[in-house]
């Protein structure tokens, strides 16, 4: 059983590291909690080449449409030392096979590393996380734009998120709440000095332009002290988080995928569980992405899994109850 408090840090600072709605937002509210009480998830199956790799490929981030997945990776070829990079397949079946990966560029990649990637559901807003220079600390949080949704290398200069978000430790791994209910705050990350035991999970109010409206806080329900807590994913209701979390199992210390629900987006968040198996092993599981309709979980695990490379993307499914 694994037991160091972060694996994926010692590749690299970046290496562990992930406002109003829309009309179109609004089909998925019907996704409630108890929609997926009487669920389980699938046995995970490895996401396989092209997306994955012989190097470590991490992060994962599906768009809303599915149709394309964003991810980082250390492969040779890219700019720095992660890069992120996005592929594409011609329909949202699990049986259409992902494309070659493609490099977003220089305007997002530097010489530093980049992941955590992160769409907001109408695609004209990527979040991500950079240790490119300038930045206000080790690692920085910035938002690109796009006028085209649909065109992955048309994202604009980055912009940093200053500091109401940005300190001079690691802030990583952002996730964008995107839904016509609003709610305190829409923006989730991770912080932390060393981006080890002392990362905990942050909330902090963006317009819709991703620019901060006020400085970041702690989410205490989801802390455990002493032991990272990182990569929060959220179902579309904002009824649902999943995050990893190296908090003990069993008087166990472990890197595990654990879950929390609640009533409505005004409310605290449940003590969170465990997500189990066949999800979580005697391994480390990392870096949670939950699908837009609330049914496929995307997540890293490392090579004692099996796979192709040192970190690779595996797949979990799940059909709500009463389908």
């Amino acid at each position: 059983m694994i037991t160091a408090p972060c694996i994926v840090a010692s590749l690299s600072p970046l290496a562990l590291l992930v406002a109003c709605g829309t009309e179109s937002d609004r089909p998925i509210l019907g996704l409630q909690a108890h929609s997926f009480n009487y669920s389980a998830w699938s046995d995970p199956v490895n996401v396989g080449a092209p997306v994955n790799s012989s190097a470590n490929d991490q992060s994962p981030t599906l768009s809303k449409d599915g149709l394309a997945l964003y991810f980082n990776s250390d492969r040779p070829g890219g700019l720095g030392g992660f890069d992120i990079l996005v592929s594409r397949r011609a329909c949202a079946d699990l049986t259409c096979p992902w494309g070659q990966p493609v490099n977003l560029g220089p305007l997002i990649n530097t010489s530093g590393n980049e992941g955590g990637a992160e769409l907001s559901n109408d695609g004209h807003l990527l979040f991500f996380q950079s240790s490119q220079t300038g930045g206000l600390g080790e690692t920085d949080i910035y938002v690109s734009r796009r006028a085209n949704p649909k065109d992955d290398l048309g994202w604009g200069p980055p912009a940093n998120l200053g500091p109401d978000v940005n300190t001079p430790g690691f802030d990583v791994a952002p996730f964008y709440q995107q839904n016509v209910e609003g709610g305190p705050t829409n923006l989730y990350f991770h912080s932390g000095a060393d981006n080890n035991l002392l990362a905990e999970i942050f909330s902090v109010a963006v317009n819709r332009d991703g620019e901060p409206l006020g400085p970041a806080v702690l989410i205490q329900e989801l802390s455990f002290p002493g032991r990272p807590d990182g990569f929060p994913s959220m179902r579309a209701d904002g009824r649902e988080i999943f995050f990893n979390s190296g908090r003990p199992v069993g008087g166990v210390n472990v890197n595990d995928l654990w879950t929390s629900t609640r009533q409505n987006v005004h409310d605290a968040w449940s003590p969170p569980e465990n997500l189990g198996p066949p999800v979580n092993t005697q391994f480390a599981e990392f870096q949670p992405d939950l699908s837009f309709d609330g049914r496929t979980l995307h997540f890293i695990a490392g090579a004692p899994r099996g796979g192709l490379g040192g970190f690779d993307i595996w797949m979990s499914t799940r059909t709500p109850s009463g389908n």
